[in-house]
């Protein structure tokens, strides 16, 4: 039996939170979790993986301690086998601790929220939304003798009266079904301190008969403090309900309460009950909604991107094993497909097909679909990827009445109306050292954490100079015009390592929504887009380690770059209203050389822009969307 708010209960899922800042906390509180929400047929366990760094210190140094903690808490989880509905990654100055939680409280509508004592997550004990939470709250400790949640057969459950009790009753319910343990209530009697009006021991008469896992009840006469002294010998957990007195309603623990326990070596539950409706924290005093745990919009670019670049950087290894990915692709009822865009990669594309086929739909079924989307090969890339029993489509076929661009951008865009799945995975097919991380890397922050729509790639590229490899030596558009755009015009998606990369994913009904841009500046008009539409927190990126291609001579480079610029200036143009290119713009000069001579060679090099896909009718009468309303939205 998992804890709950009595308003939309038929339809939304019984949600534990639990916030952990190590491996320690996340041993602590992971299976009593996994005891709520295995209690009910809608119960959740959501995980909020915490670190704090000081007021005046950037949140980007705490990214490789983030990475870490997320593997040690990984490993915690497959232990105790609970499979999280999201994980959310966080990092704030400790002083925001509080708000950042009742954040994602109300964000992912948790019924509870676990914390562990001593807790590294919070300062302090004590918040003003104590005094009524929007949720149950509990504070979670271990005994001195270290009883794990597998060794409980008996459960002490004092009774004092007052708002706390049912709660304290659910979650002593729940513990006992979920070990087969039993249940003893304990009333003290003849304390003022402790007491509340009437008989607490008169409303659990009716409980006595109805459930068996209540064995027994005692009275003791004296204090509680002495009642558990006497009695606790004989359980491995005790639950009770939080301090009740006036001066006290915002806290978890009082002086007298923590002298109570601090004896005991058994497990300690604290228990605080769901209070009335407050102001949702997530609106300012206008009604602005914000992100969960951000400032208004006044806080700085800087402090915005330094703190995305903590929680939104992955490492495609965190994502082992495979297996568990399978599972949250199938609680969650999503499927993926893989689009391979191509033109003449006879040398590669073989290798691509045999191993993300062999390894994520053979071996593991994490992918519904491979497909080829062809741009016009003259080799044999597509026979290659035919013989594979991978369906092959040419773009330029594809939604014919539509017409066709050369490039890039232009196959992804009809790409969107071939593929099937709810979440789709592009990687280029230039690819030498293919390994199945640069499909399930992109996909793991997906599956894991809703509120991510896009995720990037990121990796090491060397680039072969003659005969030798030098680390670090590719990417040249990204460094020299890419990033330093970004950072000027477009500084939250300035913590992007890098915005070009070939390898992404993103769910449908975000790509959807989003204008594609025929050629080289597809992945730029993306990321701005996308910014724009979802925000900072919808975009992710992972470590893909190392990537090894065909390097594009300088020439083409150029051409790339050009293509990039247009497409920033057109944003601009949107963003400001104002005009900034004309068609004249549009065509570059490319400097030729050969036998001792130089001339020049004008080339259009034009990124025209298609519409978001879902705004033709085709594509919604295939998928089921609804009509188009003002601004793209479906």
């Amino acid at each position: 039996m998992t804890l709950h708010r009595q308003q939309n209960e038929s339809v939304v899922d019984k949600r534990v939170l639990v916030p952990v800042a190590s491996a320690e906390e996340a041993e602590l509180l992971l299976p009593l979790a996994k005891m709520l929400a295995d209690g009910d047929q809608q119960g959740r366990v959501v995980m909020l993986l915490v670190l704090s760094v000081e007021e005046d210190e950037p949140a980007s140094v705490a990214a490789g301690a983030m990475a870490h903690l997320r593997s040690e808490v990984h490993e915690v989880m497959r232990r105790h086998g609970v499979l999280p509905l999201h994980i959310h990654t966080v990092v704030r100055p400790a002083a925001q601790m509080w708000e950042t939680l009742w954040a994602y409280v109300r964000e992912e509508q948790a019924h509870a929220l676990l914390l562990a004592w001593p807790n590294q997550v919070v300062p302090t004990l004590e918040h003003s939304l104590l005094a009524a939470p929007p949720c149950a709250v509990l504070l979670v400790r271990a005994g001195s003798q270290e009883y794990t949640w597998g060794q409980v057969r008996q459960v002490l459950l004092p009774v004092r009266g007052g708002p706390h009790v049912e709660t304290a009753l659910r979650v002593a319910l729940a513990i006992a079904r979920h070990q087969g343990a039993e249940i003893t209530l304990l009333h003290a009697i003849g304390e003022a301190t402790w007491g509340v009006d009437g008989q607490p021991m008169a409303q659990f008469a009716p409980v006595l008969h109805g459930l068996p896992e209540i064995k027994r009840s005692v009275v003791a006469v004296g204090s509680l403090e002495e009642a558990l002294d006497s009695e606790s010998g004989r359980y491995q957990v005790v639950v009770l309900g939080a301090p009740t007195r006036s001066g006290q309603a915002t806290a978890l623990l009082s002086p007298l309460l923590e002298h109570a326990l601090q004896g005991l070596d058994v497990l300690k539950v604290i228990v605080k009950s769901p209070g009335p409706p407050a102001q949702e924290e997530g609106e300012d005093s206008e009604g602005q909604v914000l992100y969960p745990g951000t400032a208004p919009v006044s806080s700085s670019v800087a402090v915005l991107v330094d703190r995305w670049f903590a929680e939104n950087t992955f490492r495609s290894e965190e994502f082992l094993p495979l297996e568990e990915l399978v599972a949250l692709k199938e609680a969650q009822g999503v499927t993926i497909s893989l689009g391979l865009p191509a033109l003449n990669e006879e040398a590669t594309i073989g290798q691509i097909i045999t191993t993300m086929k062999t390894a994520l739909m053979e071996e593991v079924p994490l992918l519904d679909e491979i497909v080829l989307i062809d741009s016009g090969s003259v080799d044999y890339t597509r026979e290659i990827a035919a013989d594979l029993g991978i369906p092959v489509y040419i773009h330029q076929k594809v939604l014919p009445q539509y017409g066709a661009y050369h490039g890039k951008g232009e196959t992804l865009w009809k790409s969107l109306y071939v593929l099937q799945g709810d979440i789709i995975v592009w990687i280029d097919t230039d690819i030498r050292n293919i390994h199945p991380r640069f499909v399930y890397g992109l996909l793991g922050p997906l599956l894991r954490n809703p509120r991510i729509q896009y995720v990037k790639g990121f990796y090491r590229r060397p680039l072969k100079q003659g005969s030798k490899m030098v680390a670090g030596g590719g990417g040249r558009v990204t460094e020299l015009t890419a990033r330093p755009l970004l950072n000027l015009f477009f500084p939250e998606l300035s913590g992007l390592i890098q915005p070009l990369a070939g390898e992404y994913a993103g769910r449908r009904q975000a790509l959807e929504q989003l204008p594609f841009f025929t050629g080289y500046g597809v992945e730029t008009g993306l990321l701005i887009d996308l910014l724009s539409r979802f925000g900072l927190g919808a975009i992710a990126q992972v470590d893909l380690q190392e990537r090894i291609h065909r390097n594009q001579p300088l020439r083409d480079l150029s051409k790339m770059a050009f293509a990039i610029i247009q497409v920033v200036i057109r944003r601009l143009e949107d963003r400001h209203k104002i005009r900034l290119l004309e068609d004249f713009n549009k065509t570059m000069n490319l400097i030729r050389y050969e036998m001792g001579r130089y001339w020049l060679e004008p080339q259009e090099i034009r990124e025209r822009e298609r519409p978001p896909i879902v705004t033709l009718p085709e594509y919604r009468e295939k998928f089921g969307r609804r009509p188009v309303e003002p601004g793209g939205r479906a």
